[in-house]
């Protein structure tokens, strides 16, 4: 009954779910780059803003932690929706609920948010510990994401695509702490319910890659991989992939570290220090960025996404949503200012 009243006009229809912008409307994506609190003149709440009607770097309208920006609008959505009528998914292997409690390193290196209706929802990729809050809170900023810089991605899908996003995350095997999947979300998007339970593939070959379309039609390119894929995202499949270079930004503070690697035929180059040009931003270095991006030398690819570069991380499941948009790839090329150089290659060993 209540379909055929949506049909006749006597019932308003659901608003669809979208990534909000700056100016408080509906955008097809944005990126948010929350900046380091570094040389006093950051406070840790700074961000700078991108989306396809900006065309470039904006500062933020706002603190990162408002609700009147583009995170805090779209994150908004899901805390004052109707729960009955959605469907959501929030990821992280540092979840809200474990301040102080080691990762669960078995499981995918990978944070994110799923929250959509039956019109279409929002892909939000993160790279935030514990955030963002449980369905039943209200948006809020967490203080252990202050100091360092972090990259929020958020695309607006049509209902369909959630089938491939789906999948993708039977190979990322994210840690889910919170999701409602009920009635036809659950039968129309079973890859998403097996995600959210704790299901992953069992059998290779261990990543895969799909396309994605965004509801105003821009074309991204998901890659995902499970604990078995058994190599680094970047020098063992990105840039094979997309037949190029990659400068990578990943947080350096970890064990085992991955230097630059220029044994293949692309290479991929440690980004070192960081600056956005033009801005009253001061440089900072890659030790101050919990981001994870790649921007690639020789075409104009852009990933936004999940993993470091260093040995255990090889070992886990995460991906990258990237894109060949100019208006992305012109953003971020220009972000970086200095990069780890190839190692020296080893002495060969003359021969008696």
């Amino acid at each position: 009954m209540t379909t055929l009243l949506l049909l006749a006009g006597l019932l308003p229809a659901a608003a669809a779910i979208s990534c909000y912008g700056d100016a408080g409307q509906p955008v097809d994506w944005f990126v948010a780059y929350k900046l380091p609190a570094v040389n006093n003149s950051l406070k840790g709440l700074n961000y700078m803003y991108l989306d396809g009607n900006e065309g470039s770097w904006q500062e933020g309208a706002t603190a990162i932690d408002s609700p009147q920006g583009a995170v805090g609008r779209t994150m908004n959505q899901l805390y004052q929706g109707n729960l009955s009528e959605l469907a959501y998914l929030l990821y992280n292997d540092q979840p809200p609920s474990s301040y102080g409690v080691p990762d669960t390193n078995y499981r995918g290196h990978t944070k994110g948010v799923l929250l959509l209706n039956r019109d279409g929802g929002i892909w939000l990729i993160h790279s935030v510990p514990h955030f963002p809050p449980h369905a039943k809170s209200s948006y809020s900023w967490p203080p252990t994401a202050q100091d360092y810089g972090q990259t929020l991605l958020c695309v607006t899908f049509s209902y369909n695509q959630f089938r491939e996003i789906g999948k993708q995350l039977t190979y990322t095997y994210p840690q889910v702490y919170d999701y409602r999947l009920e009635g036809t979300f659950a039968q129309d998007l079973p890859e998403l319910k097996l995600a959210a339970q704790g299901h992953h593939v069992d059998q290779g070959p261990w990543n895969r890659s799909v396309t994605l379309t965004s509801r105003a039609g821009a074309v991204f390119r998901s890659f995902a991989k499970f604990n078995d894929f058994q190599d680094d995202l970047y020098s063992g499949w990105l840039t094979s992939a997309l037949h190029s270079d990659l400068f990578v930004q990943f947080w350096p503070r970890t064990t085992k570290v991955l230097p630059s690697s220029c044994s293949d035929p692309f290479h991929v180059l440690n980004v070192l220090e960081l600056a956005f040009p033009d801005s009253a931003v001061p440089p900072f270095s890659a030790t101050h960025d919990h981001a994870k991006w790649c921007v690639a030398l020789n075409s104009t690819w852009t990933c936004i996404g999940d993993l470091n570069r260093n040995h255990a991380e090889e070992y886990r499941g995460g991906g990258t949503l990237c894109s060949q948009m100019p208006i992305l790839w012109k953003a971020f090329w220009p972000l970086v200012r200095k990069f780890g150089p190839c190692p020296p290659p080893r002495p060969k060993v003359r021969g008696h």
